[in-house]
């Protein structure tokens, strides 16, 4: 009876399901992206110490030293990797529907807590201290809100997985397109004399933005099982739709890239058992090895060392005050999401080719690459001084971010057999989250030499 429900599927009326799916994409990875695009909000805060919060420090000439962007990186990365581990003990125990709706919740009341704060004056320490648990509460229920949200699209046909990973590739555009309005409205009021207050207001309504958007996903998600469309898939049963995760982080389509799977499985040559997580490891650990150094290298440097890249025309204080938020965060987004979408149009270097992990292993350069552009009072010399330059550098840094992790993410299933595409996928995102985890932790040295 099912099969026959399968075969005529109800359509998607006015592609409801479909935009709900984009908005929910959308809001997994905003509380990332809000936190980490307004950090210069951040440090002006931390900042205050020297010039009035603690008198005596300020005399002694001491100025406390925050790090705020590698614990920020790291704090927010470090959940990730934790709840990648457990996932399977908590999304077996604990119900789809109370996972998503009290993380969306929970990341509410704490953006809201943050919006709030902005009001409220405290000394640097305890301003940071209450920031660094927000960022550490935030990512935990993040990183529960995502992994549960990959497995109720995995249920959907295809084409939801790539509109949910566009709405994650366009939450960092997002944030800072709303970050840039909000330097704009404030220097508009800054013209009027209208002074801190004016600067206040314009943090308050960037970060009430998130609420209002988290509030949206969260009625959308209720909204989604109303939907006759959305019943017909999510009441199915999972193993007839299951999708693998390395699928919803490229958003490419299954079809081409488990070719030589299906073909083998076509033939009857594969036998009935699954292989074990080691037998799976050992035939897709480069492509592991390759995902988890694209993402140490970019979060080695992004954020940590990009903010502090300052432009060459000072004198141009309305460009001076759009340029971290359009050069390092807009670029950085967009270029990343070109890069996640480019493997639909093109995929080279192959699996099998050296060339593979040799570009991947090349990205090391936009290290260096980037510490040595216009970073004040750096400790390496400045040989990439224009603001060009920069952005050049940033254009390919974040394409090849893009690009190059979901070329990893796509060919892990390729060399598996295609009743092990699953556990290569939950493979591929542990190691994505850790080197996400680990790119966190080397931002502290890479900090220091700057």
């Amino acid at each position: 009876m099912w099969n026959q429900k399968k075969q005529t599927p109800p359509p998607d009326r006015g592609q409801a399901v479909a935009a709900i799916i984009f908005l929910l994409g959308l809001g997994t990875l905003l509380p990332w992206n809000f936190f980490v695009t307004a950090s210069q909000y951040f440090k002006d805060r931390l900042a205050v110490n020297v010039t009035g919060a603690s008198a005596n420090a300020s005399s002694a000439g001491e100025t406390r030293e925050y790090n705020f962007d590698s614990w920020m990186t790291f704090l927010s990365q470090l959940p990730l990797l934790l709840f990648t581990l457990l996932n399977s003990f908590l999304y077996q125990r604990v119900s789809e529907r109370v996972r998503v709706a009290f993380s969306m919740v929970a990341i509410l009341f704490l953006f809201s807590l943050t919006a709030a704060l902005v009001q409220v004056p405290l000394l640097p320490d305890s301003f940071f201290s209450v920031t660094m648990a927000t960022i550490w509460f935030i990512s935990t229920f993040g990183a529960i809100l995502q992994g549960s949200l990959f497995g109720l699209v995995g249920l959907l046909p295809s084409r939801y997985s790539t509109l949910f990973m566009s709405g994650q590739g366009l939450a960092g555009i997002f944030a800072a397109l709303a970050m840039l309005f909000s330097i704009l409205s404030k220097a508009d009021k800054s013209s009027a004399a209208a002074g801190k207050a004016d600067e206040s207001s314009a943090a308050l309504g960037y970060f009430i933005t998130p609420c209002v958007a988290t509030l949206g996903t969260l009625l959308c998600y209720l909204l989604l099982p109303r939907l006759e469309f959305a019943r017909f898939y999510l009441n199915s049963s999972p193993a007839d739709e299951v999708e693998t995760a390395q699928e919803l982080i490229n958003g490419t389509d299954k079809k081409p890239l488990n070719n030589n799977s299906k073909e083998l499985e076509a033939s009857g040559s594969e036998p009935a058992a699954r292989s074990s997580v080691l037998a799976v490891f050992k035939k897709i650990w480069l492509m592991a090895l390759c995902v988890t150094c694209v993402f140490a290298v970019t979060l080695a440097v992004f954020p940590v060392i990009t903010v502090r890249v300052q432009t060459v025309y000072k004198e141009n204080k309305a460009w001076d005050n759009v340029f971290t938020c359009v050069c390092c965060f807009i670029v950085f987004n967009a270029m990343d999401l070109a890069g996640r979408g480019a493997p639909s149009l093109l995929q080279w270097p192959s699996k099998e080719s050296r060339l593979f992990p040799a570009a991947v292993f090349s990205r090391l350069l936009f290290i260096p690459l980037l510490m040595m552009c216009n970073i004040p009072n750096s400790r390496l010399p400045v040989l990439f001084s224009h603001d060009s330059a920069f952005v050049t550098i940033m254009a390919l840094f974040s394409f090849s971010n893009g690009y190059l992790a979901s070329l990893s993410m796509a060919y892990a299933p390729q060399l598996v057999r295609c009743k092990d595409c699953e556990t290569a996928g939950s493979l591929m995102t542990f190691f994505l989250a850790l080197g996400l985890a680990l790119g966190a932790s080397l931002s502290f040295l890479l900090g220091k030499l700057v």
